[in-house]
């Protein structure tokens, strides 16, 4: 009887510990979800604010070979994800979008091409905004007075992608510290909840004379390797979805650059362990200083 009683007590405690990895890696997976859509919005949003687009127009009396030995220069700028020549027939494709409109043009030219050769640029994220454009546009009409008649962006976009980003950050940023307290108040719970079965050990070893650093001791360590196996399967769950949506659903794409890849690893490896381990803590102090007629 006895034997089947010491089964019994050590199946509930493996299900309670089972039951409290799973539901902190929940938690944290959760938590990662979100961390995961802050650093993909960064990948979105740098490639939004490099796909901004300017034209540089120049004087009449410029031709092309002088245009591209500028266009050479601007390589070399910090400000420039990219810098292209746009002859004439090209301009004339872009504006017309058709081969049929672009001879209705010419006709209407006289089988002129009326637009001249422009240079195009695209700049690094840290310029497209409404400063760092403004910040190129008079770098560029005080390096070439003579030679640039022009330089032109759409200021409307570059206003309308930093406000847009702005606010799904501000909302990613909330619902994540939103989570992040609903995460500390679960993991705590599930974690007194596990303790809780204990009670009665803890407070064995107290009244044969074991200190409290002694009872702690192998509670915070089970608590860290708890922590850590629940932040390593809360990242499977992650790189789970994640690899859905790259490979499942076509229209939606996730990229990361090592660095973001590390730091989602290691906040929610930190938040694992530094979160058990908190609960526990406070937990396993509840237990101590109780008398042993409270345990019941």
């Amino acid at each position: 009887m006895s034997k089947k009683a010491e089964d019994y007590s050590k199946k509930g405690l493996r299900t309670s510990y089972i039951s409290t990895v799973i539901g902190i890696s929940l938690v944290l997976f959760m938590i990662g979800l979100v961390l995961g859509g802050i650093f993909g919005l960064k990948s979105v949003q740098k490639q939004a604010k490099e796909s901004l687009q300017g034209d540089i127009f120049f004087k009449s009396e410029l031709n092309d070979a002088d245009i591209k030995q500028i266009e050479e220069q601007l390589n070399t700028w910090k400000e420039f994800s990219d810098v292209y020549f746009v002859s004439p027939e090209r301009a004339i494709q872009e504006f017309s979008g058709d081969s049929q409109v672009e001879q209705e043009v010419q006709a209407m030219f006289l089988d002129e091409n009326p637009l001249p050769p422009t240079i195009g640029f695209k700049p690094k994220e840290s310029y497209a905004t409404s400063k760092g454009m403004a910040h190129i546009q008079a770098k560029l009409m005080k390096r070439f007075p003579e030679e640039i008649d022009e330089v032109n962006y759409d200021k409307a976009s570059v206003a309308n992608v930093n406000l847009g980003f702005k606010q799904f950050v501000f909302l990613f940023l909330s619902v994540a510290l939103l989570l992040i307290i609903i995460a500390v108040a679960m993991i705590n719970n599930t974690i007194r909840l596990a303790l809780y079965s204990k009670r009665f050990t803890i407070k064995t070893m107290q009244l044969v004379g074991a200190t409290s650093s002694y009872i702690r001791r192998p509670f915070i360590m089970q608590a860290i390797f708890q922590g850590f196996i629940s932040a390593l399967i809360g990242l499977a769950f992650l790189l789970t979805v994640f690899y859905g949506l790259n490979n499942i659903l076509e229209t939606i794409e996730i990229s990361y650059t090592i660095e973001s890849f590390i730091l989602l690893v290691g906040i929610l490896l930190m938040i694992g362990v530094i979160m058990t381990v908190i609960s526990t803590w406070f937990a396993l102090n509840k237990y101590l200083r109780m008398k042993l007629d409270d345990l019941y």
